[in-house]
């Protein structure tokens, strides 16, 4: 078993754990996937009343920020015409930003414009009968880009370019992830685990004084060494197509992705991070995906599946957390 380690430890966390204190075991469905939270609650705090606000925050997302639904902030958006501003709500902001950032830093290999794409091949709300045309191809190619966004973030204004599709599947699921965490915390839960469909961030720690302990997924037929991640003020996110085909699209080339990774699991400080850059790796492909990740330190696990072979390809940020 390998075993990776934070580079910090809370000492404040440390101090507050109490071996004697119960776990609270919440979940249900968001973003058409599970979601979970193990929490130790503060003494006299209402779980029925925290629930209700993971749900409210949830919500509030998913209503911003939804491709699937007609209604959502961003379809709006998407419907707008060309040269039209829309004024973004702080949560919307902040996602459009960090993917735009990170849009820059992997060279468009995580791109937030790839909604027409994302639709074209029925990855998203509409189911298609056949592949896309090139015709078509190339029309949803020409519109996306993200360096078609104007994005002004002294007061929150984006410009739609004009046939231009958000998407932001791959990073708004860890933003959730970050944002309950952060809920969690507002109302005085030091410890917590907080997972939507396989995407997690842990605060603090266990009642027994151990890290909330998370094991990487092997896809099937794999023989990995196991790889267990203590998330102690980290998270983590998989892009793992060996779940459903493949459904990670290249925004560079309009085409999924058929380089043989079959999973990318990134661990950092927040889930939004993880949740891109596991995306950006997956289209980058092993080479060109470990140098940008030794580059900018991100800490990741590559897996690829050729001709019958699973291997595993480790970041030197990944390498450097693991115990001795």
């Amino acid at each position: 078993m390998r075993i990776a380690l934070p580079a910090v430890i809370d000492p404040a966390a440390v101090a507050a754990h109490d071996p004697a204190a119960a776990v609270v075991d919440l979940g249900g469905e968001t973003m058409g996937t599970r979601w979970s939270v193990r929490a130790v609650l503060p003494a006299g705090m209402s779980v029925a009343v925290l629930e209700a606000a993971i749900v409210a925050r949830f919500d509030g997302i998913v209503g911003e920020m939804s491709h699937w639904s007609p209604t959502s902030l961003l379809s709006r958006f998407n419907r707008a015409g060309a040269g039209e501003w829309a004024t973004l709500p702080p949560d919307f902001a902040h996602v459009v930003a960090r993917g735009l950032a990170i849009a820059a830093a992997t060279g468009g290999a995580f791109d937030p414009t790839i909604g027409r794409l994302v639709d074209l091949w029925g990855f998203g709300p509409y189911p298609v009968d056949a592949p896309p045309t090139d015709v078509a191809l190339s029309s949803a190619l020409a519109a996306a880009g993200w360096r078609r966004l104007t994005y002004s973030a002294g007061d929150r204004r984006l410009r739609q370019p004009g046939g231009l599709a958000l998407d932001l599947s791959g990073i708004a699921k860890g933003f959730a992830v970050d944002a309950v965490a952060d809920l969690l915390a507002r109302r005085g839960v030091v410890h917590a685990l907080v997972e939507i469909g396989g995407e997690l961030i842990g605060r603090g720690l266990r009642p027994d004084g151990e890290p909330w302990w998370v094991d990487l997924e092997v896809p099937p037929g794999g023989t990995l060494a196991p790889l267990r991640i203590a998330l102690h003020g980290l998270a983590v996110a998989t892009s793992g197509d060996y779940r459903r085909g493949a459904h990670t699209i290249d925004p560079r080339a309009g085409h999924p992705v058929t380089n043989g990774i079959v999973s990318v699991s990134v661990i950092h400080a927040d889930a939004l991070t993880a949740d891109a850059w596991a995306t950006a790796l997956t289209v980058l492909g092993v080479e060109l995906g470990l140098a940008l990740a030794a580059t900018h330190r991100i800490a990741g696990r590559i897996v690829t599946l050729v001709d019958g072979e699973t291997r595993e390809y480790l970041t030197p940020a990944l390498d450097a957390m693991l115990s001795n």
